[in-house]
């Protein structure tokens, strides 16, 4: 079987984004293995990554392509929910989806760091919540 390229799947999905989970390597083929796994079906990102400059909001139905940390496909995944909500009003059941932490407290904790390090944060901060399922994975 041969692999697909990233631009033979853009080619036959262009209205997907490309994007990667993580800010590094390791967490990025960490949080690729929950999605591969079935454990994480949500995801997060303050919404002031999504401007023109930035990248493009997740919209139901739209299918876009995890990217492994080197630039090559990792899953395909299809966008099913987009919520948005303040930093403050996370809530377990979201956290639980997202497949990386024990709880809500562990939740705060590790995206108040990652917020911090990708352009402040705040308890107001607009978060959008993503849910998704996978596709295709090209592994």
């Amino acid at each position: 079987m041969t692999k697909k390229t990233l631009q033979e799947i853009i080619d036959a999905n262009p209205e997907a984004e490309t994007f990667r989970f993580g800010d590094n390597a390791k967490l990025s083929a960490e949080i690729l293995g929950l999605v591969r796994a079935g454990t994480k079906t949500a995801t997060c990102e303050a919404m002031r990554a999504y401007t023109k400059e930035g990248d493009a909001l997740p919209v139901v139905g739209r299918r876009d392509v995890a990217l492994n940390w080197d630039g090559t496909p990792g899953v395909m995944i299809e966008t099913v929910e987009v919520t948005t909500r303040r930093f403050d009003e996370m809530d377990e059941e979201f956290v639980a989806a997202m497949g990386e932490f024990r709880d809500l407290a562990q939740w705060r904790k590790i995206y108040r760091a990652y917020f911090a390090r990708t352009g402040g944060v705040s308890d107001d901060l607009e978060v959008m919540c993503e849910r998704f399922k996978v596709v295709e994975d090209y592994a």
